[in-house]
Parts: structure tokens; C-alpha cells; sequence
């Protein structure tokens, strides 16, 4: 199923409750809410307690990345700010198995990530306990980046072994997703798509969620 998650990243800070509402609005499935720490990457973004209160306006499905070091600690406290799935970085997790059980013990959908240039066989191990694989098409810390086109392989390779286990497993991108990139990154085998700048900072953000929905669903799997 193709799904859209527009990235809070982008959105007007001052206004996050609205802002949320209205991507609910305009017909997106899921809110994706960046969790930076400056230190597994060089950034700091918010934490918990602002996700708690977008919650109280958003009946969305909250897709909570974790860009933060040893994640497992605080899975728990984003389960009940409102978190429905946790994507943690393997990179960033001691033992990334143990995070993904956690994860889903809270009765949350358990993902994983990858940076640019960690392989996809990273993940392989993981494939089991994950509901979501998140390439990254950027490197994290930043909104507002260029696609890199180089992923596509990274997502066929997981798609192809998501395909030869029987698994119906998610594959998310993230970072410079747009009416032009999402078409080569669903053509791989994506299927679930993180936009910001370009939903967020449109006239019409139900419109473009909607383009960017259909031509995903045109272009999945062309690649493969």
C-alpha cells in the first residue's frame, strides 16, 4: 500500500498543532516526526514532550524517527507521548534486534534505518522483526537536501530480499521526495514516502499529497 508522511521537519514550528491538522486534512496517512539528539547527528530537532501535545491535535498515525543514540532507552517514553511506529538507525543501536522487539512489545510498528552509506545487507538480519526498512536519500540531520539517486539500488536490494523471504515488509524514503523523485524511488520497490518541503510548502498540500500518491502507485515495482 502506498502511503504518504509528510515531515513535520518542514513544517511552521509556531504552529504544529495546525499544521498537523492540516495534513490529516489533505489526505496524508501518516506524520512523520524527526527525533534529532545532536549527536548521532548533527542537529537538535525536539523531543517527547512536543510530540505529546501535536498528539492532542492529530488523529494521524505518528511515524516517530529516532535519530538518536541508543534508541532502546527511549522507546518507551515516545510510545506514550503517541508514538504507532518507532524507526531507530542500526547505526545507532548497541544490539538493533533487541530495539526492534522493544519496540514492538509496546505494541508499536518496529522500523529501521539506514544512512546513505550503510548497505542494505545491514539489515538483513533484521528483516524479521522489522515492519519498515527507512532508506535514507539524504544524509539525516538536515531538511531540505537532494535526492540521491544512488539509493535506488539500496531499496531494489531490499525489496528483492524482502520478496525472497515472503515478506511484505515497508520500505520507506526519506529526503527530497518530490513528483519527480517519488516515481524512480516506488519504481524500486518503496512504497511508504516522506515528504517536507514539497507538501508542506505547496499552495495546494492535498493536491500534491495526491499526485505524489499517484504516481507512486503508477511507477511501483517498474525498477525491479
Amino acid at each position: 500500500m502506498i502511503r504518504i508522511s509528510p515531515s513535520v521537519l518542514a513544517s511552521d514550528f509556531s504552529r504544529l498543532g495546525d499544521e498537523a491538522a492540516r495534513m490529516a486534512a489533505s489526505g496524508a496517512e501518516y506524520l512523520h516526526l524527526d527525533v534529532m539528539d545532536g549527536v548521532f547527528v548533527p542537529n537538535i530537532s525536539f523531543g517527547a514532550p512536543v510530540i505529546r501535545a501535536i498528539r492532542k491535535c492529530s488523529d494521524a498515525f505518528f511515524d516517530v524517527h529516532l535519530m538518536i543514540t541508543d534508541p532502546i532507552r527511549y522507546v518507551q517514553d515516545f510510545k506514550d507521548a503517541g508514538a504507532d511506529g518507532i524507526t531507530f538507525h542500526v547505526e545507532a543501536a548497541p544490539d538493533p534486534a533487541a530495539a526492534a522487539q522493544a519496540i514492538r512489545a509496546l505494541g508499536c510498528r518496529a522500523a529501521v534505518s539506514l544512512k546513505p552509506a550503510t548497505p542494505a545487507e545491514a539489515v538483513f538480519p533484521l528483516l524479521d522483526l522489522a515492519d519498515m526498512v527507512l532508506v535514507m536519500t539524504v544524509e539525516p540531520g538536515f531538511g531540505g537536501q537532494s535526492f540521491m539517486h544512488d539509493m535506488c539500488a539500496k531499496i531494489r536490494a531490499l525489496r528483492h530480499e524482502c520478496t525472497r523471504r515472503g515478506l511484505s515488509t515497508d520500505i520507506q524514503v526519506d529526503g527530497g521526495i518530490d513528483e519527480k523523485t517519488v516515481a524512480e524511488a516506488a519504481a524500486a520497490g518503496a512504497n511508504v514516502f516522506v515528504a517536507g518541503s514539497a507538501v508542506f510548502r505547496s499552495a495546494d498540500s492535498a493536491a500534491t499529497i495526491a499526485a505524489l500518491r499517484r504516481i507512486a502507485a503508477e511507477n511501483y515495482g517498474k525498477a525491479l
